[in-house]
This record gives structure tokens, C-alpha cells and sequence, in this order.
């Protein structure tokens, strides 16, 4: 009777995803249509030779780059600051294995090729306002053993509960692909003559080349949450059509408690918005913020071309029973053009050109400057000065100044960065069970190898108080994000820092007091670091000569003929320590030969 239950997910609670899934479809049109109208955009910008006819500058549009230069430019500064884990414990018992994961956990990005996937999704973020990441466990890599995968994700193949600026908060979420029959089927032989329709197309961009959809069926994997005792489960369920592929709700354990798929219970997606909007995770980018500024300077560009080259080609009226020779007349090298009768002032007229006043050329520049303004992307920020602007540190400051909108797009960028570490984290406390090699840069950039698995993060015991068992306690980290990379002006800037402070006397153990005391004012990386060691250096200092204070006194009392050269050595003074050597070596000379004299004597007939 047991075995014949019905299972929690089952063909009718398919149907019933598929129906949330189009109702998450409908209502996520606008962000869809905003999205693809976007890559086209951007796709067509360099396409001019699509829009030209084959007759002249009849159906001619300029394009330019403006727009295009400054997603690029964008781009760049997100990439210099490509960002680096920094993991800090919350215990004062978890600083190693802090320490250790702050060292693996790039490995595994750079294994995930992390550094292309950031680039992919800064792109689609400027583009069209949202970047989107997958952070999953993959079964088969590692030849089986698993491990964690980080892919972009295509926002017109997720879908969400309309209304939810938090996709932590949809009901469900959903993520479609398009797979290859061939490929399903012989992976899941349960679809073999079931594959003719599988009942929801996702909306594609228009790609260039023609990708044929024949042959292959949209796979639907859906993450919904369920509440368990004191807190949620993240379950999981994958299926094409009506076919069911696979089900964390139904696959319950000894005790009939379905686990679920992550221990963490969180959606494995992360956005990351450029400029968010209200009711929705996703944002919109700079296309839809500018390309209205862009259209405008393309229409007059080619109305300035075309009034150009009415200038230059010069068209004339001629009368029906005019007697030119059209042919020769439009030869240029015929040096004679032949006419029939006479040759009337009005059998052929110039068609009057009037040339463009400087003021529209002054209207074009205005809408280039307000796009510039606009996206923030100014002649100061790609490291153009203004008129009368010389010095390089000017330059640089204007450059810093300039930049204030790329860095609160990077800061953005960071806190999505956080939460794909933070699942990075919680998906090596669940699998990461048989140990893994990794190479580390270890101290002094050298090169190191460690073993490591999730030993360090499972709940540890906290040992008993007062006869009362206090539980287990589970390793909680703090994720600071840094940029790896930095940009030339921000490391030449701390270099040039260093080398003040060394010639300020800064880094003087003698001087640490002073040199805190300044620092403490000051803002600028790595200021906290800097004080630590400055402080313990001072505090090394303030020992050192205390012991030395020490060992002068007991010199002075024991051996008071070697106190002046060791008070010489302390303070570094030469003109106190020769005259007394001179005198301590003139002593000891005396005690050798006095020690000569009296041996010689005890060694005659009768003693000394």
C-alpha cells in the first residue's frame, strides 16, 4: 500500500508549473521586449550596410559610435576593477580556515573560467540593465566527483514571480533551455516518442546567424521553496512536457523526509542591476538610457552627409525641349558638349544649394555633450583634459572625480559578486566532503599546495557551561570584496603613497606614535593593515628598549668598564664608544700581562 502513494510532484503538478510558467512569461513581457529591442539596438549600430539602398542616399543612415564608445568605456573601468574574495571569520576559531578559503576560493573561480563569465554579464548588464548568474553543483565535473559552476545566465530564459524587486521572494522560480531530442532521449529513455511538443517556447533574441529550433525541446527546470519545522527547503524539479525527468521532493529518505536540493535554500541565481527599477530584480542599462540622445545625433549626421553631398554634386533643371546632349553633358571627359539650336539662359539652370548654417552643427555637438553628461562617460573620464588643464596630477584628480558613477556601478557589482561567494561557500560545506588539491599563493608569493574539505565548516561542538550542553555551532564568514586588479591610477597612487610615507620616516619603529596619529586622519586602501603593523613594530620598539635598559643596568653594576660601549651601541653615538674601547682594551691587555708575569714566576725554582 505504501509503495502505490502518490508522489508530491507527479504529471498533474507539472501541468500546474507549466501554467505558473506562463502566467511568470506574461507578466515579465516588457522586461523581455526592453531586453531584446536593446541587442538589437547594439547589433545594429555597426550594421549601416543593411540600412542602405542601392540608389545613392536614398535610403542612407549614419551611425555612430557615441553610445557604443561609452559601453566600452564602461566596460573597462568594470573589468579593472575586477574584484577579489576576502573572507573574515566571525570566531576567533575559524581565522584559519577563513584564511584558507580566502586562498581556494579564487582557484575555484579561476577554474571556472570566472573572470570570461564576469566579462559576459558586465556586458549584458550595460546593455540591457541586468547582469545574471548561476551558481549550481555540477555532478560531472571532476570526472564524477562534482563540483561548483558558475555560468551567465540569459534573462529571456528565467522567469520570476511578476511584482518581486527580490528574486529570493518569487514562489517559484523557472529556467528554461533548448536541448537536442536526440540528446534527451538518450539520456532519459522515458521520452522516446514523446518529444513532438513540449508545450512552452521562451522568447529568443535575433541572433545573425539562423539557428533552427527544429529538433530539439524546451527543458524546464523549476526551484520553489517549502517550509520545513523552523525554516525552508529548496526543492527541485527538471521535466519536458508532461514527462517528469527528475524531482527532489520525491526523492525522500528512510524517514520520508524529503532533504531538498541545497542545504543553503536559496534560489542559485544572483542579479546584479545597473539602474533598478521598482516592483522588478531587473534593471535598465545605458541603451535604453541614451539611445534616444544617439538616434537624434544619427538623424542629423545624415542630414548633414546628405546636404554634403548635394554641395558636392551639383544637379541642374533642364527643360523638356531643351537641346543639350544629356550624355555628353554628364561625361566630365568630354571637353565638348554638343546643343541643337540655340542655347537659351533657361534650358539649363543650376538647382540652387544653400549650405547649413554653423548652428546645427552647434545643435549637434550639444546633444553629443548631453549623452556624454548623461552616461557620465566625459571627455576627463577617458583622459581627455579641458582647456587649461595641465598638471598630471590635475588630470588624475579630474579622472577620480569623473568616475563617480562607474565605481557605484562597480560597488553594485561587488555586493553581487558577495552572494556568489556566499553560495560558493555553502556549496563547499554540503559537497565538498572527500578532500581537493589546490594550488595557493602562499606567503611571499610562493607556491603552495593544500588538501582541503568541509571538515572546517560543519557544525562543531561548543563544549558544555555549567553542566548544560551549549550545541553546535556552524562557521559563519564575513565576505569583503577588493579589487584584484585596480586600475593604473589607483596603483600608481598607493605607490606613490609608500614612497612618502619611507621618506616621511614613517615606517621608523621609533617614530610609530606619530605616524598613527597621522594615519588616523587619513583614508586611503589598506590604511587598517598598515596601522596594525606600525603598531606592533612601535610596540617591538618599546621593548627593545626596555631589555636594553635592563641589560645597561646590569652591566653597570657588574661590569662597569663595559657599560660605556654598550650604552655606545644603543645609541648609536661612535664618540663615546672608541675613547672608552681604547681604555677597556688597554685594561684587558694589562690583565693578560699581569696573568703572563705571575704564571712565569710560579714556574721558577721555589715558586713566585
Amino acid at each position: 500500500m505504501e509503495e502505490n502513494r502518490a508522489l508530491p510532484v507527479d504529471e498533474s503538478r507539472l501541468r500546474t508549473f507549466t501554467s505558473i510558467l506562463q502566467k511568470y512569461k506574461a507578466g515579465k513581457v516588457s522586461v523581455e521586449r526592453r531586453c531584446v529591442a536593446a541587442e538589437n539596438w547594439w547589433k545594429l549600430r555597426n550594421s549601416a550596410e543593411e540600412k542602405k539602398s542601392s540608389e545613392g542616399l536614398g535610403g542612407f543612415q549614419a551611425v555612430s559610435g557615441w553610445l557604443h564608445n561609452v559601453i566600452v568605456s564602461k566596460h573597462a573601468d568594470a573589468m579593472d576593477a575586477f574584484p577579489e574574495p576576502n573572507i573574515l571569520p566571525r570566531e576567533p576559531d575559524d581565522r584559519q580556515e577563513a584564511r584558507i578559503l580566502s586562498k581556494i576560493l579564487p582557484v575555484i573561480l579561476e577554474q571556472n573560467g570566472f573572470e570570461k563569465t564576469y566579462s559576459e554579464a558586465m556586458w549584458q548588464k550595460l546593455k540591457t540593465g541586468t547582469g545574471a548568474y548561476k551558481v549550481f553543483w555540477d555532478p560531472d565535473k571532476a570526472g564524477g566527483l562534482g563540483d561548483i559552476a558558475i555560468e551567465r545566465v540569459d534573462l529571456l530564459n528565467v522567469f520570476w514571480e511578476p511584482g518581486k524587486s527580490d528574486i529570493q521572494d518569487s514562489r517559484y522560480l523557472f529556467h528554461t533551455r533548448l536541448e537536442d531530442n536526440d540528446r534527451l532521449e538518450e539520456e532519459y529513455p522515458q521520452l522516446k516518442g514523446k518529444l513532438k511538443n513540449s508545450g512552452f517556447t521562451a522568447t529568443r533574441f535575433l541572433y545573425d546567424d539562423a539557428v533552427p529550433t527544429d529538433g530539439k525541446s524546451t527543458v524546464i527546470e523549476v526551484y520553489y521553496k517549502k517550509r520545513a519545522g523552523a525554516g525552508q527547503v529548496l526543492h527541485y524539479c527538471r521535466y519536458v512536457g508532461n514527462t517528469l525527468l527528475y524531482a527532489s521532493e520525491n526523492q525522500t529518505g528512510e524517514d520520508g523526509y524529503a532533504p531538498g536540493l541545497y542545504d543553503h535554500g536559496r534560489y542559485p541565481f544572483v542579479f546584479d542591476s545597473l539602474f533598478p527599477v521598482e516592483g522588478s530584480p531587473c534593471g535598465y542599462g545605458y541603451i535604453d538610457l541614451c539611445r534616444n540622445s544617439q538616434t537624434q545625433i544619427d538623424l542629423m549626421q545624415t542630414a548633414f552627409l546628405k546636404n554634403t553631398m548635394v554641395g558636392a554634386t551639383p544637379r541642374y533643371f533642364q527643360r523638356s525641349d531643351g537641346a543639350v546632349n544629356e550624355e555628353e553633358f554628364l561625361n566630365l571627359a568630354n571637353p565638348i558638349v554638343h546643343v541643337n539650336g540655340n542655347l537659351g539662359e533657361d534650358s539649363l539652370r543650376m538647382v540652387e544649394y544653400r549650405p547649413l548654417s554653423g548652428h546645427y552643427l552647434n545643435m549637434r555637438t550639444s546633444i553629443i555633450n548631453e549623452l556624454r553628461e548623461t552616461s557620465g562617460n566625459t571627455e576627463t573620464s577617458v583622459g581627455l583634459a579641458n582647456a587649461g588643464v595641465t598638471a598630471a596630477s590635475a588630470i588624475a584628480a579630474l579622472q577620480e572625480a569623473s568616475g563617480k558613477g562607474s565605481r557605484d556601478s562597480t560597488r553594485a557589482s561587488y555586493r553581487a559578486y558577495g552572494e556568489i561567494i556566499d553560495l560558493c561557500i555553502e556549496l563547499i560545506r554540503q559537497f565538498y566532503e572527500l578532500p581537493r588539491q589546490f594550488r595557493i599563493t602562499g606567503r611571499l608569493g610562493a607556491e603552495e599546495f593544500v588538501s582541503y574539505d568541509n571538515a572546517g565548516l560543519r557544525p562543531q561542538e561548543q563544549g558544555a557551561l555549567g553542566g548544560v550542553e551549549l550545541g553546535l555551532r556552524q562557521p559563519v564568514f564575513d565576505i569583503r570584496v577588493l579589487p584584484q586588479k585596480g586600475s593604473a591610477y589607483t596603483r600608481l597612487t598607493q605607490n606613490e603613497l609608500a614612497l612618502q610615507f619611507y621618506q616621511l620616516g614613517f615606517f621608523a619603529p621609533q617614530q610609530s606614535d606619530q605616524a598613527l596619529a597621522c594615519m588616523s586622519m587619513m583614508e586611503f586602501e589598506g590604511r587598517d593593515e598598515l596601522m596594525q603593523r606600525l603598531a606592533v613594530n612601535g610596540t617591538m620598539q618599546r621593548q627593545l628598549a626596555l631589555y636594553q635598559q635592563y641589560a645597561l643596568a646590569m652591566t653597570q653594576k657588574y661590569e662597569p668598564e663595559n657599560a660605556p660601549a654598550l650604552m655606545a651601541g644603543i645609541t648609536g653615538d661612535a664618540s663615546i664608544a672608541a675613547p672608552q674601547r681604547e681604555k677597556a682594551e688597554a685594561r684587558r691587555l694589562d690583565r693578560i700581562e699581569r696573568a703572563r708575569v705571575g704564571a712565569a714566576g710560579a714556574a721558577l725554582p721555589g715558586g713566585a
